[in-house]
């Protein structure tokens, strides 16, 4: 039977790591290390009041329909189980267990923002069995990063705070944090890959490594062999919700700025450009003649946005932002966020077969409002007349007040509608459904199905094997995809 392998986010669990900048042979004893750092890792118990649904609930953002996903369900149920998640037979407290590190002498602490979620009451407790109250001066829920403070009335030993670009695969990595309850426990491993995309969040860009993390652990350091942290643990990839020997650390040169950010505003201020963007695959780049995979496909533009103030165009691919190479699609929520806000930059794009830069004032990030439309229902009436046509295994219609009425469209929305799928067509595998709407086809706004035969006959003319359109599936977010240029039979 197929394994099937879950990614799973560690309520608590905490690691060091190291990475050696010049091939070695292994150190007999990493003792000396140990003990010089063990000072600076705290375990971190958390204490909130048992309400409806939060005991045992996700510690970090759900989805936007509040529905945990499947490869998490097993774990959280299983987890809410186990010890470092428990409710008193009372079933008034919920207790969970995690990790941090101090990072300045007065009393600053990192961690997971997924460690504190809920908490009433935080206790941070030192390898001397110092039990100290900590307040959350700050919390960004994107990079599942948190700022607490104690005051112990005097200074605090601490950890340096390192380069995690200098970290290579093959560098030498140790783990102590507080797995399961157990208290500071040491496991040494390797750094196994670097940035790491694992669809947590906008700004993926984790260290891999094999030291042994386990529930517990999360929020602790990640210490190269010079004794400085380079990331912070906070995901697991396991069968069976233990250790596997793959986890996954948030680089230091991602949490550095916001630490910096949390301590001195209590909050998280990030540029803004106003897109939604999707991956540039290699059908994608031969669909719009560019030459190099990369960047980042732009799907859609807010309204009022810097982007759009900007001209920046669904089906632009984004591939350098101030200067700096979106080398894939990632990449960009990252340099945009920590680019100032007001402040002018140069965007280059891949428009129409050619290269474009725009000049871009960057604007302050925000939760995007829903503007309400009042734009007027526009009947297509293209020359086809209301005529299907065929057209790569697509059958294609006018989209109609009445097809927008029953889809629950925006009133504004216009395309050509897919009537039917021809089975076995290459539109078939790639997941086109009857009622999908093309929006755009080629270069062009789609506003009739004879529109999309237009620019199937325009990319086999300009010798591409695949024309890119842009697809509406319902009241999800609209995408490019790119369909083969197949002759018909």
């Amino acid at each position: 039977m197929q394994k099937i392998f879950r990614l799973l986010f560690l309520v608590s669990f905490s690691i060091i790591s190291f990475s050696a900048t010049q091939a070695a042979e292994p150190p007999s004893s990493f003792a000396d290390l140990v003990e010089k750092l063990t000072p600076a890792v705290v375990n971190i118990s958390t204490t909130q009041k048992a309400k409806a649904g939060r005991a045992g609930q996700m510690p970090f953002n759900l989805p936007e329909n509040g529905e945990v996903p499947e490869e998490f369900r097993d774990f959280f149920e299983q987890f809410g189980r186990q010890k470092n998640h428990e409710q008193e037979e009372d079933g008034n407290e919920v207790f969970s267990l995690g990790s941090g590190f101090v990072i300045d002498e007065n009393g600053y602490i990192a961690t997971n923002n997924h460690v504190i979620a809920n908490a009433d009451e935080i206790t941070v407790i030192f390898s001397d069995d110092t039990k100290l109250k900590a307040k959350i001066i700050g919390r960004d829920a994107k990079t599942d990063l948190a700022l607490l403070k104690v005051e112990a009335g005097k200074k605090l030993p601490y950890a340096n705070l390192g380069d995690s670009d200098a970290a290579r695969v093959g560098d030498w990595v140790i783990a102590i944090g507080n797995p399961f309850g157990l208290g500071g426990t040491v496991t040494a491993g390797i750094v196994s890959a670097r940035a790491r995309n694992i669809n947590a969040g906008p700004f993926d860009d984790f260290i891999q490594t094999d030291a042994a993390i386990n529930h517990g652990n999360s929020g602790g350091p990640l210490f190269n062999t010079k004794g400085e942290v380079i990331g912070i643990n906070t995901a697991i990839f396991s069968t069976t919700g233990g250790s596997v020997g793959i986890g996954f650390a948030v680089p230091m040169a991602l949490a550095k700025p916001v630490f910096a950010q949390l301590k001195e505003h209590g909050k998280i201020e990030r540029g803004w450009l106003g897109v939604k963007i999707q991956h540039v695959t290699e059908e994608i780049a031969d669909s719009v003649g560019l030459k190099k995979v990369g960047g980042a496909l732009v799907v859609s533009v807010s309204k009022g946005s810097p982007a759009e103030k900007a001209g920046i165009l669904p089906q632009d691919i984004i591939t350098r932002f101030d200067g700096k190479e979106v080398k894939e699609m990632h990449f960009l929520p990252r340099i945009v966020a920590e680019t100032k806000n007001g402040k002018t930059v140069a965007v280059e794009v891949w428009r129409k077969g050619a290269a474009k830069t725009v000049s871009l004032t960057v604007g302050e990030s925000r939760e995007e409002e829903k503007a309400e439309n009042d734009t007027p229902l526009i009947e297509n009436n293209g020359d086809d007349n209301g005529k299907v046509k065929e057209v790569l295994g697509l059958s294609l219609g006018v989209l109609t007040g009445t097809d927008i009425e029953r889809l629950g469209l925006a009133v504004e929305t216009k395309g050509a509608i897919i009537r039917s799928i021809k089975a076995g067509s290459e539109a078939k595998k790639r997941g086109f459904k009857a009622g999908d709407i093309i929006l755009q086809a080629g270069d062009s706004k789609v506003i009739n199905p004879q529109d999309v035969v237009e620019a199937v006959s325009i990319a086999r003319k300009t010798g591409r094997k695949f024309v890119l359109l842009q697809v509406l599936h319902g009241k999800e977010e609209p995408v490019f995809v790119p369909l083969p240029l197949e002759e018909e039979k």
